[in-house]
This record gives structure tokens, sequence and C-alpha cells, in this order.
């Protein structure tokens, strides 16, 4: 890495990666303060789902915004594109012409499979191994350092001793995830979702059914000479809590100042298939609990405010992960879903906006606006740009409210045609 040196900890500053899904993410994530993105093409990728991907003809406008956006140390935003699902025997041809496709407009790919490594390395591409090879020990480590890896994305499963270790003993750069959601399977490598839909999560396809709740219910084996039950086999029971393989969500904030001393070279951040406001508040977050830990000002009261800027948007309840000890204390959710503090409603969509003047104008398609309201604008190019509503305009009216069917001017962020628009609201204000 070539990051400005970390003061605090006498070793570089480490990386912010940052997932993008789209160029709503990807720009949210730049705008944040992300060293670094990571993102997946049309296949061939741990997040298989359409609309969580782009496309090859992306790859120079991607190359182009991170290029144009500057970290602190003066460099580019850079950019890592993940290949890291299981390649069948018949797919090395297509696999191929996707690293030569992308080998001008990224700086590394992340692999999970050897012959996507042996690929890697005859076209002379940077890679990094995956958190999906289950590396976990500094001998693994040095192992795929001498394959010609540049860097280990380590197992989830290492607790922070762990990484320390690995860190001095393995002669390599050092990722790690610290923040989104966790898997309940030895490194994602999952088969219920197989099992249950036909949908590989080593191809990128899982349906989560971890997520979900799950019903009990009694089986006879027993029967009389006639075939008929001996007992009652409708016996059922609802097992509580509501999902007992849904792991809780990972969060490092309150004790990121130890994954910096440990001398991990990037942090990364989950979520390709979240939203951008997730992308933009989490990596806002780690950016500022970063640079306070180099400049020697981190606090648990900041770790705290931190924590609970990163709480507004989807989210399940946090915890520490593994990192330290498995397999870990309170480490499953009792919540179905997300534990989110807001929530955002469409409202409408940008039609025009006036650059001298810096106003908005909004076709209101769904939920209503007034002044005072917290709102998103959001779009591929614009990112996310969250503010209140100053005032509302309708030619020489003023409206108290711009409901359904009408259209509003306002003062807004810069933002551009066809952004959506979204109110942002606490979440008890839905449940009454």
């Amino acid at each position: 890495m070539d990051d400005a040196d970390c003061g605090y900890c006498r070793r570089k500053a480490p990386e912010i990666l940052a997932p993008a899904g789209d160029f709503t993410c990807l720009q949210a994530a730049i705008d944040a303060g992300a060293d670094a993105v990571y993102f997946g093409l049309d296949e061939f990728n741990m997040r298989q789902r359409a609309g969580v991907n782009f496309t090859v003809g992306d790859l120079p406008e991607i190359r182009r915004r991170c290029e144009a956006s500057v970290r602190p140390d003066g460099g580019p935003v850079r950019r890592y594109l993940a290949l890291n699902s299981i390649m069948f025997e018949d797919e090395a041809e297509k696999v191929e012409g996707m690293i030569c496709a992308a080998k001008p407009h990224v700086d590394a790919f992340i692999v999970a499979d050897w012959g996507v490594v042996g690929l890697c390395r005859k076209h002379g591409v940077r890679f990094h191994i995956s958190t999906q090879m289950s590396i976990s020990n500094s001998a693994a480590v040095r192992f795929i350092r001498d394959q010609g890896a540049s860097r280990v994305v380590l197992a989830r499963e290492c607790t922070l001793e762990e990484v320390r270790r690995i860190v001095r003993a393995g002669g390599l750069e050092v990722e790690c995830f610290v923040h989104g959601a966790q898997c309940v399977a030895e490194s994602g490598r999952c088969m219920m979702s197989h099992d249950a839909y036909g949908c590989s999560a080593n191809r990128g396809e899982c349906r989560q059914p971890c997520r979900r709740m799950f019903l009990l219910k009694a089986v006879d084996l027993y029967s009389d000479g006639d075939g008929r039950p001996v007992h009652d086999s409708e016996t059922e029971f609802l097992v509580t809590p509501h999902t007992v393989l849904s792991a809780k969500d990972l969060c490092s904030l309150p004790f990121i100042d130890r994954l910096v001393e440990a001398g991990i070279a990037s942090f990364k951040i989950e979520g390709r298939a979240r939203n951008a406001e997730y992308v933009m508040t989490v990596v806002s977050a780690y950016r500022e609990a970063v640079d306070a830990v180099c400049a020697g000002t981190f606090t648990q009261e900041l770790a705290g405010r931190l924590v609970e800027r990163t709480r507004r948007f989807f989210h399940r309840e946090y915890s520490r992960g593994l990192y330290f000890g498995r397999p870990g204390e309170d480490q499953f959710t009792d919540a179905p879903n997300s534990s989110a503090l807001e929530v955002k409603r469409h409202a409408g969509v940008v039609i025009d906006y006036f650059l001298k003047a810096e106003i908005a104008q909004v076709k209101i398609q769904d939920a209503p606006l007034k002044v005072g309201d917290l709102v998103q604008v959001q779009g591929p190019t614009t990112g996310v740009k969250e503010f209140r509503i100053s005032s509302l305009r309708r030619d020489d009216e003023v409206p108290e409210v711009a409901v359904k069917g009408t259209w509003v001017t306002f003062p807004a962020p810069r933002c551009r045609v066809g952004d959506k628009v979204f109110l942002v609201e606490a979440t008890r204000m839905l449940k009454g």
C-alpha cells in the first residue's frame, strides 16, 4: 500500500474498502471517503444478483470516476474486481475473457478458485485471495504469497490475536472484514441455499434460508398394520428466537483502534447488495474512526456516536464477530430483519435542476414533502445527497405540503434530472 503513515500506530494507515453494487453506491462510497471499492460483473462473483453488479461496458466509467477522486495520500481510489466464485471446467475461457477485458481498468482481482489464480498469473495481473479460501494461518499466507498473491482476505473465523500474529509472520498484505453481514457457515461456504432451492451460495446465488424463521414438525415413523401413524404427527413448534441460524452483523467501530494496531492493511465493509445510504453512512463512519485513530484522537465516546450513525439504515443486531473468540458469544440475532432506526420512502423524481440558483424541481409521485423534512436525492452520478428542505415553492405559490401528483421546487445540492427523491423518517413513526 502507498497510504500515508499513521502516526498513532506507527504503521501505514489502513485502507477503507467499500462495496459498490451500482453507480449510485460507487459514488456514495467515493464521496464518503473510501480509499478503494470492490465490485462484480455479470458473472463469477459472490453477489450474482440483478441490480448489484456492473457490466464490462461500465469499467471505463468506473475507472474514470475513481481516478478523478483523490484520496488523502494523493492517489486515486483503487478498484478491485470480485471474481471469487468457483469456476467449472467449461468456464475457463469466459473467465479469462473477463480478466483480459478488466485488466486495464482495475487494480486487482479478488479470487477464490485455483484455476482463476492460474489465469491471473498467466496474464500478469495482481490478485487478492478471497475469504472464501478460508486462509486462517501464516503458513497458508506464505504459501499463497509464493503463488503470487499480493493480498489475502483472511477467514472471518480468525480472532484478533490470530490476525495480529498472521500479519507479523505471513509477509503479505492482510485484509479483514470490519462491518456488515456475517454468514452462519465457515467463511461463507454454505450448502443450505443449494439444498433448499438449487441456488448455490458458492456461485453467488444464495437465497439466505438462514435468515428465515423455522417450523419444527414431528414426523411419526411408527404405523399400525394398516399404515396409519400410531401417534399424532401434526405436532409442530415455531423455533425461537425468530432466526436461529441468522448471524448478527459485524460492527468493529468500538475496537477499531485495536484493528489498526494489529497492522491490517485493508478494512473491508460488506454490503454489495445493500443500498446507497448504507454505503454512505457506514463508509463515512469508518473513515472518521480511522482518521481519529491515526490522529490520536479516537475515544469510546466517538465510537459510540459513530455506531449510532450506522444504525440509521439497514442493519441487523450488532456483534463483535469472531474477533474475540469462536464461535462467539451472543452471535445470532433475535430480530427477524432490519434493526434500522430510520427508513426512506420514495417521494418523487427530479425533473429539472437550476444550477446557478441551486434549486431542484421535483415531481411528487408518492410520499408528500414539507419544509423541515429530511430527504435524500440519489442517482448514479449524484450518489447520495442528504439535506433538510428549507423552503417550498411552485411558481408564485408557497405550498405548505407538496402532495402526490404535483411538482415543487426547493434548494438542493447538485443533482440531476432522473434522480430519485426519498423522504427519510424514523422507523417508530411508521409503526405508529
